[in-house]
């Protein structure tokens, strides 16, 4: 027969485990000190004010005889606090006295408790103890006025209102001077906790969901939250609860604070806008009175209306303890000092996609030292100043009022039924709608962004090329324009970036081009000239000496070929040599549609265009070269780290981070482990450098061949800059086939004759830069009997 198992608690009659009674105390709770002995001590100041006023009506009799006196006259009050302490000697024996606490609190009083405990509620004898401790109170203080007095106690109780009378002279000079001193303390601060909040109510707002375009996946997903908001009892009835906040995260200009004016508008109900300042003040603590009267006015228009939304713009300014996440939208640290893409001559950096500027940007961000921290101010104004942002008291405040405990409603709510023994009313549910936007989601506070306060994040990103129509559309019905379908799908491609905001600026720039130019309808023309305009800004007012002028031209035109040639998923947005703020000239790349991968092949044709500079001086200036190629090669050499050490897209596979980590030895360098004295980090470092010069090589000697089977088309390129200044990709195609484009007629450049005048101003333009004298040939000009060659001379050349 096996044994019982002990360890396991038995099971009841009924097969439930049973459950072991609590234990008993053993000794009475340990009291505090000060519970202890204020009694006493009052009994003490009582007798003592006693003794004071005997003395006060007899000016001859000393403190002495008024002590004699009144332990004669006030024994009453001696045997009160002689009770005092034997109560509390016993409750002191009762504190280390197993047996005695017992005998008392189980023999003599248990019946009494157990009584009281079963008639009333632990919230009525609560309310009960307090009253009889008031009444006890006022008892006491009754003798005492009738002690000083020498009359009875009703009588002393019925002359203290004439006492208080007489008085009250001194009484209100020492309220005014409180109260005068206190208001201005208020004051101030009621007015500096004052704006930063704007109200709007229903009838104030126009906007809709139809105003916002481009972002239909974020719509639909807030138009869920209406829903809750306006019908809360569907989710609530199933013992759910209502998503009251949402974060709009994304980078500027995308609609986020559109989508919370129309949410406000679908919905009918009060929105309050927040000013990103409102919670920086000069005072601590006014942040605090500002987010207590905000939810304040926040419960009082969800009442009234049945529901409110509340908007934070730019809310990374209440604080900045945490982080969404490691990386944020567009990622690297903040503060550092601009990459070092900035070169001489061609803008270098300017014609890759936005993937591969935002990769570089990062890592030459990474290896740039952070500044040092400014030291900040001990001047304090005030008992501390709040700048810098919101404040760690605003924010706390902040989180409190967004999920804490909301007090019950009214006075006599709180006050009146607490009084009478009955629970408050508990406050009603109050329907508001958080809404946030930021372009900073890292720098929020986690605890901000906790569910239950924070319930929805969505990313408000930029908008699909569909989204980029839809938002053209838009915009172009506001104004008179004659721009075709085509165009506009032409324009959403050639703007893969562009925002709500900048889409709208740019139609309002082509407006005021046509204007200027004195037409009222928008053209083509003016959209194309709008769009250079805010992606260069305005050209310096500045002159190129002719041979820098022809070489920042064949600087460029190498760069517009190769890419042309060897980039598929990329096309030519524009080519210029107009001086801008930190570029000589650029060509400027985007892609033809919206694409989330990148491949070799793709890395390769952004390092073989910006290989095509070096290569191209080196090719056309007989082995010569400008610094202006710095920022290329910059690069290019950052792109085959990362493809030979990182992606597996070089000569091996392993990563150099994990080898350089690990300590494994040199990855794909043949040689294996360090020697003796060399380091293995060395080791690691040479290998790499040596297969990144290996790779970066083998594309230059490619981008040379390029450009060598494509000579005509660097010359005619450069023409047509140094003609143009500016070419639009259309015109870039047309040079290159030959064909007439938006701008320039391409097919000048298909003439033999043309083209042998063009490489005899190359070497003019050659000769005049080795020996730094002027171009002793003028640029060749298109003559317009030369614009409508005949059709043998208009023969596509072979390399073209």
């Amino acid at each position: 027969m096996t044994a019982p198992d002990l360890t396991k608690p038995a099971d009841g009659p009924e097969g439930h485990h049973h459950v072991p009674p609590p234990e008993r105390p053993t000794t009475r709770k340990r009291m505090p000190m000060w519970n202890r002995i204020r009694l006493l001590l009052l009994f003490a100041v009582a007798f003592f004010v006693i003794v004071w006023a005997a003395m006060a009506d007899n000016l001859l009799i000393t403190f002495a005889d008024s002590l004699k006196i009144q332990l004669y006259e006030s024994q009453w009050l001696i045997w009160l606090a002689g009770l005092e302490f034997l109560r509390q000697i016993h409750y002191l024996v009762s504190e280390r006295s197993v047996g005695y606490h017992r005998f008392w609190s189980e023999k003599v009083f248990g019946g009494f408790d157990r009584a009281v405990k079963k008639r009333f509620s632990d919230w009525t004898r609560f309310r009960l103890g307090r009253l009889v401790k008031v009444v006890a109170l006022l008892v006491l203080f009754a003798f005492i006025a009738a002690a000083i007095l020498e009359t009875s106690p009703i009588l002393a109780v019925f002359q203290l209102p004439a006492l208080i009378w007489q008085a009250m002279p001194l009484i209100l000079q020492l309220l005014f001077a409180f109260f005068f001193i206190a208001f201005q303390f208020i004051g101030l601060f009621w007015l500096l906790s004052r704006g930063g909040v704007d109200t709007y109510y229903p009838d104030d707002i126009k906007t809709r969901f139809t105003d916002v375009w481009g972002q239909d996946h974020v719509l639909d997903r807030i138009r869920e939250n209406i829903m809750y908001l306006e019908r809360p009892e569907e989710i609530e009835a199933k013992g759910g609860y209502v998503p009251g906040g949402i974060l709009l995260w994304g980078p500027p200009g995308t609609g986020k604070t559109l989508m919370a004016e129309a949410v406000a508008g679908e919905t009918g109900r009060p929105y309050v806008f927040v000013d990103p300042g409102a919670f920086i003040n000069m005072f601590m603590g006014v942040g605090i009175l500002k987010v207590k009267s905000l939810f304040r006015k926040l419960r009082k228009l969800s009442l009234r209306y049945g529901g409110v939304i509340v908007f934070f713009d730019e809310a990374d300014a209440l604080g900045n303890r945490g982080s969404l996440a490691q990386v944020g939208p567009g990622g690297g640290p903040r503060g550092m000092a601009p990459p070092p893409f900035r070169a001489a001559g061609c803008h270098g950096f300017s014609y890759l996609s936005d993937d591969t500027r935002a990769l570089l940007t990062r890592e030459a961000m990474a290896s740039i030292p952070a500044p040092e921290p400014e030291r900040r101010s001990r001047f304090v104004m005030g008992g501390g100043m709040n700048g810098g942002g919101g404040g760690m008291g605003t924010l706390q405040a902040l989180i409190t009022e967004l999920s804490g405990l909301k007090k019950p409603r009214g006075l006599l709510n709180r006050w009146g039924r607490r009084a009478l023994g009955m629970r408050p009313k508990p406050p009603p549910k109050y329907r508001i709608l958080v809404m946030m936007a930021t372009n900073m989601p890292e720098a929020l506070d986690e605890a901000l962004l906790r569910p239950g306060r924070i319930d929805r994040i969505y990313k408000v990103g930029y908008p699909s090329k569909a989204g980029r129509i839809r938002t053209y559309e838009g915009y172009f019905d506001k104004v008179p324009h004659e721009i075709t379908a085509e165009q506009l799908d032409k324009l959403a491609t050639i703007t893969p970036y562009a925002t709500g905001a900048t889409i709208k600026d740019l139609v309002n720039e082509a407006l005021i081009t046509a204007i200027r130019d004195g037409r009222e309808v928008i053209g083509w023309r003016d959209v194309l000239r709008a769009k250079q305009l805010k992606d260069l800004g305005p050209p310096e007012d500045v002159e190129y000496i002719e041979r820098e002028r022809h070489a920042v031209a064949v600087h460029e035109g190498c760069h517009a070929v190769v890419a042309h040639r060897v980039r598929e998923h990329m096309e030519i947005d524009l080519a210029t040599i107009e001086k801008g703020s930190d570029y000589l000239g650029m060509v400027a790349s985007i892609p033809p549609e919206d694409q989330f991968t990148r491949w070799r092949s793709e890395y390769e044709a952004d390092i073989l265009v910006s290989l095509a500079s070096l290569a191209g001086e080196r090719m056309f200036f007989d082995g010569d070269s400008s610094s202006g190629v710095s920022g290329d090669l910059e690069s290019a050499t950052t792109l085959a780290s990362f493809m030979e050490g990182f992606w597996g897209m070089g000569a091996t596979v392993s990563s150099y981070s994990t080898a350089r980590r690990l300590e494994v030895g040199s990855p794909g360098g043949g040689k294996g482990a360090p020697g003796k004295n060399e380091p293995t980090e060395a080791v690691l470092r040479r290998a790499l450098a040596d297969r990144i010069e290996d790779h970066l090589g083998r594309l230059l000697d490619r981008a040379e061949q390029i450009l060598r089977d494509n000579r005509s088309a660097v010359l005619a390129l450069a023409h047509a800059l140094e003609t143009h200044k500016t070419l639009s990709g259309e015109d870039v195609e047309a040079v290159m086939n030959g064909t007439v484009g938006p701008s320039v007629d391409g097919r000048i450049y298909a003439d033999a004759n043309f083209l042998a005048r063009l490489e005899d101003y190359h070497a003019a333009a050659v000769g005049a830069h080795v020996g730094h004298t002027s171009v002793q040939l003028a640029l060749p000009v298109v003559r317009p009997q030369d614009e409508h060659p005949t059709s043998a001379a208009a023969t596509p050349r072979p390399d073209l």
